[in-house]
């Protein structure tokens, strides 16, 4: 994979996490092949078994929702492994750290998530994309949080 394929897919990853953190299924959407796969572990789908999610509507609906109940989520991308399959396929392991601020009592805690992906990527159109994600929970751990203010955004 040459340095501009591996530039795009690490893009790719963190546009999926600006996307997730900002709630915006229709950039979601855009990251996935139409017949993507992403599949859930037991620690965050409450039961104990993997889930799969197929289509890439589905996925970005499934995503965003449930991340809506939350106060605020950061989704930070760490180091990303690939490995070359072809030209158009490739696969590789992406980390975060997945924050997601909830309130509790009188003020917020961080519920914050270890996590692998375990991608699967196609060149579809001149474009990669997620084909299959894969989530791993290494560890989590359950924090209180300061949250900041809200401030007006000024362009």
């Amino acid at each position: 994979m040459d340095p501009t394929d591996r530039l795009a897919v690490l893009t790719l990853a963190a546009r999926y996490a600006q996307a997730v953190d900002r709630r915006d299924t229709t950039a979601l959407v855009a990251l996935f092949a139409p017949e993507v796969v992403f599949v859930l572990p037991p620690e965050t789908n409450r039961t104990n078994a993997s889930s799969e999610l197929r289509g890439r509507e589905p996925v970005a609906r499934s995503v965003v929702e449930s991340v809506s109940h939350l106060v605020a989520t950061r989704h930070v991308v760490e180091q990303q492994v690939l490995e070359i399959a072809t030209d158009h396929d490739a696969r590789g392991e992406t980390y975060c750290t997945a924050h997601h601020l909830y309130p509790r009592g009188d003020g917020h805690r961080d519920h914050r998530l270890a996590l692998r992906y375990q991608d699967t990527f196609a060149r579809i159109g001149g474009t990669w994309l997620f084909s299959r994600r894969e989530i791993v929970v290494d560890f989590a751990e359950d924090v209180p949080v300061t949250r900041a203010a809200p401030r007006e955004h000024t362009v």
